[in-house]
C-alpha cells in the first residue's frame, strides 16, 4: 500500500526541515521534498546567520542547535555611520548572555538533516506527493509559488550582497561590527567561538561594483575590506570564496489558498520563509523571520480542534494574518534604513548620523528595539 501523507513540505532547507520536525511531534506524516539549491551556494558555503534567542530556543527544542564551535555568541554590536554617528548594543546592559549567535550554515543544516533522518514521521523524497496541505519553503526563487498562481511582489535594491570569510590579525572579541559607508553596508560577524579571530562578511554594495570586486585578487579584496573596516581587526586574509546575490524586498500577495481537491479530501497550500517574504540583510533577521513562520504554523496546527483538517483555510489565514503583522515593522525598518543610507547628499548624511546619535542616547527606545531583535517580547 502506498504511503500517504498529511503534509508535503516543498523545500528541505533550514525552515523546511525545522517545520517538518515540529509537525512530526504531533504524529503528522510529513513528506519533505528537496528544493532548489540556495543562490549563494558554491564550492565552499560561506553563509552564516545571526540567530536570536527565540530561534535558538526553537532549534534547541528540536535538538538541532550546533555545537559551540559553530555558534558564536555575540556579546556586543557596534554600528558606525559615515559622519561619526554610532550605536552600540551590549548583552550585559540588556541582562542577557548574548545578543545573538552567529551560526555556520553548513553546521546547522547538518544537525537538522541528522534530526530528520532519525524522525520516522518524516520521509525525505525527491518529488512532491499528494497531501492535504502543501507547505512551500523553497526560498525566494520558488517555482511552486508561481505554479500555484501566487504573485511575488519584488522591490529590487540597487545593491548586491557579497559574502565571504576572513582570518583577522586581531580576535573579534565576540563583537559584531557593522559600518554604514558611502558606498555600501559592511558587516563582520564573529566566528569560531569566544577566542576566534575569523569573521563572516556580508558586504552590500552597488551592483555595478560587484564584477570588479569579485575579479580582484584575494589580497586586493582583503585590502579593500581592511580600508572599509578602518582596520578594526588589523590585517585581513581571505579565508573563503566570494559569493554574491542581488538584494530585494519582496512579499507574496497571499500566503495560503485552496488547491483542487482529490476525491473528498480538501487540499490547501501555505507559504513560509523566503518563499513568502524577503527583507534586506542589514538587520540580520531573515532566517529568524522564517523560523518564526515555522513555529507559528506548527503551533496553530498543533492547537487546532481535533475535527479540523490541516488544510483548514481558517487556520491558515490566521497564520497569514499573524505573520504579516509580525513582519511589517521589520520590513519597514530595514527598507527605511537602506533607503536612508543610500542617499549621499549632505543633508541626508547629517540627518541619519544625528538620528543615530539620538537613538544611542534614547534609553527605553533603544532597549525596546534590542529586545525585539533578540526575539524577546
Amino acid at each position: 500500500m502506498a504511503q500517504t501523507f498529511d503534509i508535503c513540505i516543498r523545500g528541505a532547507g533550514i525552515v523546511g526541515r525545522t517545520l517538518a520536525l515540529l509537525l512530526a511531534r504531533d504524529r503528522l506524516r510529513v513528506a519533505l521534498v528537496a528544493g532548489p539549491a540556495p543562490a549563494s551556494s558554491g564550492h565552499c558555503d560561506v553563509r552564516a546567520y545571526a540567530l536570536n534567542q527565540a530561534s535558538r530556543q526553537l532549534l534547541e527544542g528540536l535538538r538541532s542547535w550546533p555545537d559551540a564551535a559553530h555558534a558564536t555568541a555575540v556579546r556586543s554590536m557596534q554600528v558606525a555611520g559615515d559622519q561619526g554617528g554610532a550605536v552600540c548594543f551590549d548583552a550585559q546592559a540588556q541582562g542577557v548572555d548574548a545578543l545573538a549567535w552567529i551560526v555556520d550554515v553548513p553546521a546547522l543544516e547538518a544537525r537538522l538533516a541528522e534530526a530528520v533522518r532519525y524522525q520516522p514521521q518524516v520521509e525525505t523524497l525527491e518529488a512532491p506527493v499528494e497531501a492535504a496541505l502543501t507547505v512551500v519553503c523553497e526560498g525566494r526563487a520558488s517555482q511552486t509559488r508561481a505554479e500555484f498562481g501566487v504573485e511575488f511582489e519584488v522591490t529590487p535594491y540597487e545593491q548586491h550582497a557579497i559574502a565571504t570569510r576572513l582570518q583577522c590579525e586581531l580576535p573579534h572579541g565576540q563583537v559584531a561590527r557593522q559600518w554604514f559607508l558611502p558606498d555600501g553596508i559592511l558587516a563582520f560577524l564573529p566566528l569560531a567561538g569566544p577566542e576566534g579571530n575569523s569573521v563572516a562578511v556580508v558586504w552590500s554594495v552597488q551592483k555595478e561594483q560587484v564584477p570588479g570586486l569579485l575579479a580582484l585578487a584575494p589580497e586586493e579584496f582583503a585590502q579593500r575590506l581592511e580600508a572599509a573596516s578602518q582596520r578594526a581587526l588589523g590585517s585581513l586574509q581571505l579565508a573563503g570564496e566570494r559569493a554574491s546575490w542581488p538584494l530585494q524586498q519582496a512579499r507574496a500577495n497571499r500566503w495560503c489558498g485552496p488547491l483542487a481537491p482529490k476525491g473528498r479530501q480538501p487540499r490547501s497550500f501555505v507559504l513560509a520563509g523566503d518563499a513568502a517574504h524577503n527583507v534586506h540583510p542589514l538587520a540580520g533577521q531573515g532566517l529568524n523571520l522564517g523560523l518564526a513562520d515555522a513555529q507559528a504554523l506548527g503551533g496553530l496546527l498543533h492547537a487546532r480542534d481535533y475535527w479540523r483538517s490541516v488544510a483548514d483555510l481558517k487556520l491558515l489565514r490566521r497564520y497569514e494574518r499573524e505573520r504579516k503583522t509580525a513582519l511589517l515593522p521589520m520590513g519597514l525598518a530595514t527598507d527605511g534604513l537602506q533607503q536612508l543610507f543610500a542617499r549621499q547628499e549632505g543633508p541626508w548624511q547629517a540627518l541619519r548620523n544625528w538620528g543615530m546619535k539620538g537613538f544611542e542616547r534614547s534609553g527605553p527606545l533603544k532597549h525596546f528595539v534590542a529586545r525585539q531583535a533578540m526575539g524577546i517580547h
